[in-house]
C-alpha cells in the first residue's frame, strides 16, 4: 500500500490549527494544518505540478461518460490517490461529458474558468471546511453551465443545490475520505442533476473500485463501488 508523504512515504498527521510550514519542494512559507509525521509538508500548487494536462485531455474526448473521463484524469502523473488536484478534475469531467452530450457551453472557455475556481479550494477541505472539494467542484460545474454569479435567481439555487446534493452523498457515507470515492459520488449525483435540471443526459456507468489498495483509509465493503471486495 502506497503511503501518503510525497517526499518520504510516511503517514500524514492533521494538526488542529495553523502552523506556518515551508514547502519541502519550492521552499514557500504557508500555514497549513497537514504534514507528514517526520515533518514534511507540501504546498497546493506543488502537489498538483501538472495539472494544466488536464484541458489538453478533456479537449481531446469525445465521451459522455464524465467516469470514464475522470478515470482517465486519475491515471496521470499528476494525480496522486489523494489531494486537491480532485477538486478540479470533478468539474473538467463534468463539463467535458455535458459537451459531449450536447450541452450548449465554449468549453475550452469552461474548462479554464473550472481550472480557477478549483484550484482555490485547498486540500483538506473536506475535513475541515466541512464541504468535500469534489462536492464543491460539482457545484462549480453547474454554476459554470448555468452561468450563475452572487446576483442571479435561478442558476444560483440550481449551483447551490447540486452541491449540496453532492455533500449529502458523501456525508452519508462518512470518513474518513477517499478521494476516488467521493469523486464518484459527486460524478454520479451531478449526471442525475444535469438530466433532471438541463436534460443533458451524460452516460452513467456502474462503478468498480480499482484504487482500494493504493488507500491506507480505505473504508472496505462500506463503500459503495467495493463491489469487487
Amino acid at each position: 500500500m502506497k503511503e501518503e508523504c510525497m517526499v518520504c512515504k510516511a503517514p500524514l498527521e492533521y494538526l488542529e490549527t495553523d502552523e506556518m510550514m515551508e514547502c519541502a519542494l519550492c521552499r514557500k512559507k504557508e500555514a497549513s494544518k497537514s504534514r507528514c509525521i517526520h515533518g514534511h509538508y507540501v504546498c497546493n500548487e506543488c502537489h498538483t505540478s501538472g495539472m494544466d494536462a488536464i484541458v489538453e485531455l478533456c479537449l481531446r474526448e469525445s465521451s459522455k461518460n464524465p467516469v470514464a473521463i475522470i478515470m482517465k484524469m486519475m491515471d496521470q502523473p499528476f494525480c496522486h490517490m489523494h489531494g486537491p488536484e480532485h477538486h478540479v478534475m470533478v468539474g473538467s469531467a463534468l463539463l467535458t461529458a455535458y459537451k459531449n452530450a450536447g450541452g450548449p457551453i465554449d468549453l475550452p472557455q469552461a474548462l479554464m474558468e473550472m481550472m480557477r475556481r478549483g484550484k482555490s479550494v485547498p486540500g483538506g477541505a473536506c475535513g475541515f471546511w466541512g464541504a468535500c472539494g469534489a462536492g464543491i467542484s460539482a457545484g462549480m460545474f453547474v454554476s459554470i453551465v448555468s452561468k450563475s454569479t452572487p446576483l442571479t435567481v435561478e442558476p444560483f439555487g440550481l449551483s447551490n443545490q447540486m452541491t449540496a446534493k453532492a455533500l449529502e452523498q458523501i456525508g452519508t457515507i462518512g470518513g474518513p475520505r477517499c478521494c476516488k470515492r467521493d469523486s464518484y459520488l459527486s460524478i454520479l449525483a451531478a449526471i442525475d442533476f444535469a438530466a433532471d435540471h438541463f436534460q443533458i443526459y451524460m452516460e452513467r456507468p456502474d462503478i468498480v473500485c480499482r484504487y482500494r489498495t493504493q488507500n491506507n483509509q480505505c473504508i472496505g465493503k462500506r463503500c459503495p463501488f467495493a463491489k469487487a471486495l
